[in-house]
């Protein structure tokens, strides 16, 4: 018999310990005015200063980064044409260095919550992880979630801009790979682990295994992981978090109606896939 409560208070501990990393990785990568040890000598900018100030987006002083968002948040205004550059602290580490720090991390906690669940005896069905849970028709629909979260997110992109609204794009820009490589581990390793990590977290446990071991109603549960899923991408600034909540609400809304872990692991993959190919890898501005 599944031992309910401990695993919810092992869930809480992991939950805090993500959001608490979070925080502190934040005040880490907080963009600060250029001082005078970080300007060379001559006068004129380089040409990787302009490009990566062009492309950071009209972001205000505390737009922040960390490794542990994953989300690209272009629906955050970050087609700005003029901004300041990357955070150093960004741009002191390689793409491979930050896409073995993401993998990582994630797969890090999603392997705990494993564990935890194995542990407690908490069956997979409670997770949407049933064989119904695979089913084409469930998988298409999660792949149309996800084109349409992705769309979504780039008319909020463009309405952000016109409204002078800021947004994070250090994140993405960092870890955009330089080589074929760095594409493929970024498609077929980074970016699954990271949707798999969060829906498996945000959905599959604060929604799908509590509203199983507890009884509580799956739409509550899902307002409130979207509220924590919002707070763990702190670094997209105050529109950015709220763009977060909403967006993680769709995705839990797409869990409830489902009952399929796959299918929103299907949809969160697609959008970010989507944002690093359509503007990193084709070099794509829809705004």
């Amino acid at each position: 018999m599944a031992d309910w409560t401990t695993f919810a208070g092992f869930t809480a501990v992991v939950l805090t310990l993500l959001l608490l990393l979070a925080r502190l990785s934040q005040g880490q990568f907080r963009e600060r005015p250029p001082s005078a040890d970080d300007e060379p000598a001559d006068s004129g900018p380089s040409p990787d200063r302009v490009r990566d100030g062009a492309r950071a987006g009209t972001a205000s002083g505390d737009r922040l980064v960390y490794p542990f968002a994953d989300w690209p948040h272009s629906s955050v205004g970050g087609h700005a044409s003029t901004g300041p550059a990357r955070p150093s602290a960004l741009t002191d580490l390689s793409p491979g260095t930050l896409l073995l720090n993401v993998a990582v991390s994630q797969g890090l906690f999603g392997g705990l919550l494993v564990a935890g669940a194995v542990l407690t005896g908490v069956p997979a069905s409670a997770f949407g992880l049933d064989a119904e849970a695979f089913a084409p028709a469930t998988l298409l629909a999660g792949a149309a979630l996800g084109v349409t979260l992705y769309g979504a997110n780039e008319v909020g992109a463009a309405v952000g801009e016109r409204f002078g609204l800021g947004g994070g794009e250090a994140l993405r820009e960092a870890l955009a790979p330089e080589s074929a490589l760095g594409w493929a581990v970024l498609l077929l390793v980074v970016l699954p682990v990271i949707a798999g990590f969060e829906e498996l977290l945000f959905r599959g446990v604060l929604v799908g295994a509590l509203s199983a071991g507890f009884g509580v109603s799956p739409w509550l549960l899902a307002a409130l992981s979207s509220v924590a899923f919002a707070l763990g991408h702190g670094a997209q600034g105050p529109t950015g978090v709220v763009v977060t909540g909403l967006l993680g609400f769709v995705l839990a809304a797409g869990y409830v109606l489902t009952g399929s872990l796959p299918a929103v692991i299907l949809a969160h993959y697609l959008v970010n896939a989507l944002e690093f190919v359509v503007h990193e890898g084709l070099e794509v501005d829809w705004a």
